[in-house]
């Protein structure tokens, strides 16, 4: 079984960021992504709030200037780990290695960082499982494309999807954007912008009760939740934006999370088990952002760096 001093899982933001501070204060470390570095940056278009870009930076810009980053240090103690977790066997009195299963591969580390991040949240109604692809995603960036000068709806009421119905706008024909409460929780700056856009209809305290279409989607019901009345809506398209589901199934039964299955942490990103650490999306936090997940990758190597000394 290979060892190392670290071992990073998930390489999007928070998990670059991790591996870089690791990779400067020259430690082994074991870097695991079984897809494209970049995390959900990767499906963004253009990210406007990250420090230091002025203007924006477009979402696979800024992943590849990370990874690239990462790679100008990696040293002949870095290896990268192109497969899945499925298991992480943690050493639970900190006396000596937590072994991590990669696809069929045990290695083993005195530190973990796990940054698996999270994955969209499905609406849970009829018609959504049975059409997705089929007019139902939930990637504006993926799928806009099919839906050129057609009309869709977008559901949700967040950050997340405003952007992307702003983006959708400048695609479609026409769009509903859907949201089950009167006020929006995204930022001002997208609420204004999505409030004035000719091509956006904004129906508020309205849910979706289902998907409609046989082999595609022809529209969706939904119902205002004031008058209580049903309504069809004819559309092409309709894309979820109803928060995260975090993407941990390989975490030990012993790691703390919360209610929704996030891992929990202190400011410092340290678990309850010693040298186990989480940071980006996969930790229990109010605010998760690009800017936010660098910090916590940046905190949690810092802290795993500390880890590693006070144990030498």
């Amino acid at each position: 079984m290979k060892t190392y001093d670290a071992i990073v899982i998930g390489g999007g933001p928070a998990g670059m960021t991790a591996a870089l501070y690791l990779l400067r204060s020259e430690v082994s470390l074991a870097f695991v992504e079984k897809l494209s570095s970049g995390g959900q940056m990767l499906q963004t278009e253009k990210i406007e709030n990250y420090p230091g870009f002025p203007d924006g930076i477009l979402g696979y810009e800024l992943a590849d200037l990370l990874e690239k980053q990462v790679q100008n240090w990696k040293t002949e103690d870095f290896f990268h780990y192109r497969d899945e977790v499925r298991t992480i066997e943690p050493s639970l009195d900190g006396s000596g290695y937590h072994k991590v299963q990669v696809g069929d591969e045990w290695i083993a580390a005195r530190t973990v960082i796990v940054c698996s991040g999270s994955a969209y949240r499905k609406l849970g109604v009829a018609g959504e499982l049975r059409l997705l692809g089929k007019g139902v995603s939930y990637c504006a960036l993926c799928d806009g494309n099919f839906f050129r000068d057609q009309v869709v709806a977008v559901v949700g009421g967040g950050n997340s999807a405003l952007e992307e119905a702003l983006y959708l706008a400048r695609l479609v024909k026409k769009l509903y954007l859907i949201h089950r409460r009167d006020e929006f929780r995204g930022t001002k700056c997208y609420q204004d912008k999505c409030f004035a856009h000719p091509k956006i209809e904004v129906l508020r305290s309205t849910v979706v009760n289902e998907i409609l279409g046989e082999h595609a989607v022809s529209g969706i019901s939904v119902k205002n939740l004031k008058t209580g009345e049903d309504t069809t809506v004819d559309l092409d398209g309709v894309f979820m934006f109803v928060g995260f589901q975090p993407q941990g199934g390989f975490l030990p039964d012993q790691l703390d999370k919360d209610a929704q299955g996030f891992v929990v942490t202190d400011a410092e990103m340290r678990t309850n088990i010693k040298g186990l650490y989480a940071a980006g999306d996969i930790r229990s936090k109010m605010c998760r952002q690009v800017a936010t997940a660098v910090g916590d990758g940046a905190t949690a190597a810092n802290s795993a760096l500390t880890y590693l000394e006070n144990y030498e």
